[in-house]
């Protein structure tokens, strides 16, 4: 028995954070509906890649899923899906504040219908506070929550992240966490309730040595300068001879001897907190002697915490994750196979079939209205 398999999920969300979230869900056992608008479906349809007039990138986040195509605005919809609530464990949505509400399907409506609902609501930055109502994306998060800041360069200019680190790390996870615990605490209690989940604020949990050091000794993390953002020559990325890069983060003593005596930096330099600029300069003389294919050879085998930084093309075909079978599911489109989205549910608690499709618009209206 899969431990999500007698859950049932209406997923209201659209893109990245809500989606991810029930398809780890999906992957656990839950059968989810995704309830989309009727003739485009939701915007990630649209999304490149274009394989079989169906785009790649919606069939991955929504593999295994059924799809209700409905107007909630129109007469009726809301009393037809509240229809539903007897059969419903999880509703799931990420609606501004208040959306929900004025369709007549915010947490009230669906508690009404049935007491022990789990409602979850992915926002920006929550169902109340100043910025409650504020549009943002991916990188405002990270921008009002000092992330950003910690990538700026010599010039003083931010980068663009290139991960979506608030969608997925202050989103999707934090939603799945909050709704097994929710699951856990109804099974026991037979209560339901409403769980907030906002992106920007679950993002401080990414900055503990930050906020450990401003709030503690009132030493704020700066770009370039903290322990962790290139300011010890133990967690720096050095060029190689050839024009890749070698990621060092030889943390602890052993590790930085190791990779040391692997390097060639001298005794002089070694002690790391004497002169933190000079032993990065002598480190960066030593890492460039060497191409990226002597260093892959040099520290194969060795515990050193250095590794050669690789495309995501390379990283895919990487023999290890071959070997784990981390993408060895399958994702169906008209067409093409793609490999599934990996998602953090190990093999024991998640659904057996290696095979899947994303479904269709609406391709379940009769048998999930009827049923």
């Amino acid at each position: 028995m899969l431990p999500l398999q007698d859950i049932r999920v209406l997923d209201f969300s659209t893109l990245l954070p809500g989606p991810l979230a029930s398809l780890i869900l999906a992957e656990a056992g839950a059968e989810v509906i995704k309830v989309e608008r009727p003739g485009t479906g939701e915007d990630m349809r649209g999304y490149p890649p274009t394989l079989g007039g169906e785009s790649g990138s919606f069939a991955i986040l929504n593999r295994g899923k059924r799809a209700l195509a409905l107007d909630l605005r129109a007469p009726g919809a809301a009393e037809s899906l509240l229809a539903l609530a007897p059969t419903i464990d999880i509703v799931l949505e990420q609606f501004r504040p208040g959306v929900m509400d004025r369709l007549g399907l915010g947490y009230a409506a669906w508690r009404k219908a049935k007491p022990t609902i789990i409602y979850c609501a992915i926002t920006g930055y929550g169902q109340d506070g100043p910025r409650a109502r504020e549009a943002g994306h991916d990188m405002n998060y990270q921008a009002a929550t000092g992330i950003l800041a910690l990538t700026a360069a010599s010039d003083g200019a931010p980068g663009v992240p290139p991960t979506l680190v608030g969608d997925i790390a202050g989103g999707t996870y934090p939603a799945v966490v909050n709704l097994l615990l929710a699951l856990r605490r109804r099974d026991r209690t037979g209560e339901g309730c409403f769980i907030d989940i906002a992106m920007a604020e679950n993002l401080f949990t990414f900055q503990f040595l930050g906020l450990a050091t401003g709030q503690g000794a009132g030493e704020w993390p700066q770009p370039g300068a903290g322990t962790l953002t290139g300011g010890s020559p133990r967690y720096r990325i050095y060029a190689t001879g050839d024009g890749r890069h070698l990621a060092v983060a030889a943390l602890e003593d052993k590790f930085w001897e190791a990779f040391c005596d692997i390097a060639g930096v001298g005794a002089g330099h070694r002690d790391d907190a004497r002169d933190p600029q000079a032993t990065i300069a002598a480190v960066a003389a030593c890492v460039k002697a060497h191409d990226s294919a002597w260093w892959e050879a040099a520290l194969a085998g060795e515990d050193t915490c250095c590794t050669v930084v690789r495309t995501l093309e390379e990283a895919v075909r990487d023999i290890h994750f071959q070997a784990r079978g981390v993408f060895s599911r399958r994702v169906e489109v008209p067409g093409h196979v793609l490999p599934a989205l990996p998602v953090p549910v190990v093999a024991p608690l998640r659904t057996p079939g290696t095979s899947a499709p994303a479904p269709g618009i609406g391709e379940d209206n009769e048998a999930i209205m009827r049923g």
